[in-house]
């Protein structure tokens, strides 16, 4: 029988991961509010509403990369954190076992997976003391995708696009605003950043990642940077990169700011990049019955997500039209692919194929367990729980395509794929193969695991599943899965031109602000 705390460990896990609190949400409807509803952001924002309702009310989680558990917790003196730091393990465990996180941990010399999430530095757990009778359990799920995004930044140095950044207020500024245009769409935008003033390499991360566990709508307490707080809120969002980097009017939904003191002959900027899914809760347990006594964030069901009338813009103008929707049936042809463009929305009826970094590595030198000809490719590591009916996908969203880009036109060429689905693009090696072959990438939004796994309608099969779940191959048949075309067998990518334009109006903040 589990103890009290490891039953709120168990709960506060399966809060995180399956409901976003209200403030996260707040900003997402503020950013709904603040897109065209018929554009590739406010259809993409749609989704993501959607999305965040269908996982409250399935308790499954909101994205399938639950990322990886980072606990801090506050405890009395005298409590036994060798105990706690057991139990916290045991919930992680019991609740992967029951699909709401999905299997994460992997051994970085084998690449074996280890199926529970526990291992060497998994669940990352930060202990400290405090004068309070109460225990206070925070957690974070930071997703893969958006932690490939951080960045740190050693002052001075020069920075593409803005010149060179200082020791000084100035220098963070051009930073903080760089880090925002480097994560374009593959950290899941629109999204949040922490970021750690000073420290050393290790601190100034642990700084950033620190400033994520703030209310959304605080204020800095110290004016300098609760200016620098709104002055990156304000710029980022003129940079026209957008939800999912397809373009728009918002590109971060917020920014916290903390700074430490450093060594004289260091200074780093450190910069945590969240994506839209801001999976972080805590509880305040009582300090003898470890039973919870309040949740720390307000709790998500205080908002609803439900979409709203579509409107006007507001001066009396049309809404734009609705994006060119073509439903294609799996396998394609070449001429299903050729005919598509730059902005179409597909929606695809057939079977479909996971594959992530394993599957492409091998299949580079290896025959595929099945022909592929005319097949789709989806960028996914499902969350999937067995039972004796078989394989069911409780979450299913689109990784960060951008990791295959050694492979994917070789593969495509290879095997004859159609089509690859994924998020944030890829560059212009595969460019080039879609164009030569006749291929096309299709974007589905990021995080939205569970209005994808309700798209998926019967897993057909799976190999290579000594790669791990994530890494394995399925073969899903699905009906009504919707994704843009961001990148076409014509040598367009809306990608490169969203860097392109968002790169040009990063050059604009290049002079001193804050002096």
């Amino acid at each position: 029988m589990p103890s009290s705390f490891e039953q709120s460990m168990y709960q506060l896990i399966v809060e995180t991961s399956t409901n976003l609190p209200a403030d996260v949400r707040r900003k997402i409807a503020a950013a709904r509010e603040a897109e065209d509803r018929a554009t590739r952001a406010g259809l993409s924002l749609s989704t993501i509403a959607q999305n965040i309702e269908m996982a409250e009310c399935n308790v499954s989680p909101i994205c399938q990369d639950t990322g990886m558990p980072t606990f801090v917790v506050h405890t009395p003196v005298g409590a036994n954190q060798i105990v706690m730091k057991k139990e916290i393990r045991n919930a992680i465990a019991r609740a992967t076992k029951d699909g709401k996180l999905r299997t994460n941990s992997v051994d970085s010399l084998t690449g074996s997976n280890t199926g529970d999430n526990l291992g060497p530095g998994t669940p990352v757990i930060h202990f400290e003391q405090w004068e309070r009778d109460e225990v206070d359990v925070r957690l974070i799920l930071k997703g893969g995708g958006c932690e490939n995004k951080n960045i740190q930044y050693s002052l001075p140095c020069e920075i593409d696009g803005l010149g060179k950044a200082g020791r000084d207020l100035d220098g963070i500024r051009k930073c903080v605003l760089h880090a925002v245009y480097q994560a374009q769409g593959q950290g899941c935008s629109a999204g949040f950043i922490g970021v750690g003033i000073g420290g050393d390499r290790t601190t100034g991360y642990e700084l950033a990642k620190q400033q994520l566990f703030r209310q959304v709508e605080d204020v800095n307490p110290i004016p300098e940077l609760q200016q620098l707080e709104e002055y990156i809120m304000d710029k980022a969002n003129q940079l026209g990169i957008g939800t999912m980097g397809f373009g728009g009017n918002v590109t971060l939904l917020g920014c916290k700011v903390g700074v430490n003191n450093r060594l004289p002959a260091s200074f780093f900027v450190s910069v945590a990049y969240n994506c839209w899914a801001y999976r972080r809760q805590g509880v305040l347990l009582d300090g003898s019955s470890h039973e919870i006594k309040e949740w720390i964030y307000e709790g998500g069901s205080a908002v609803s997500m439900a979409d709203a009338p579509v409107d006007t813009t507001g001066d009396g103008a049309e809404v734009a039209a609705k994006p060119k929707e073509i439903v294609l049936q799996m396998p394609l042809t070449e001429e299903d692919v050729r005919s598509l463009k730059v902005g179409d929305v597909v929606i695809l009826n057939g079977e479909m194929h996971t594959g992530r970094d394993a599957l492409h590595k091998h299949l580079m030198d290896h025959d595929a367990p099945i022909d592929l000809n005319g097949g789709v490719i989806y960028h996914c590591g499902p969350v999937m729980l067995k039972d004796d009916a078989g394989w069911h996908v409780k979450a299913a969203g689109p990784t960060t395509s951008i990791r295959e880009e050694p492979y994917q036109g070789e593969i495509m060429k290879k095997f004859g794929l159609r089509a690859v689905i994924g998020k944030g693009g890829m560059g212009p090696k595969t460019l080039a193969a879609l164009q030569e072959h006749g291929g096309v990438y299709l974007n589905a939004v990021g995080g939205a695991a569970q209005y994808y796994a309700e798209c998926i309608k019967n897993v057909n099969g799976v190999d290579f599943s000594e790669f791990g779940i994530p890494e394995a191959m399925w073969h899903l048949q699905v009906e009504g899965f919707a994704a843009i075309v961001t990148m076409d067998s014509h040598g367009n990518s809306l990608h490169a031109d969203v860097d392109k334009d968002s790169k040009a109006k990063l050059a604009q903040f290049k002079e001193p602000v804050f002096v």
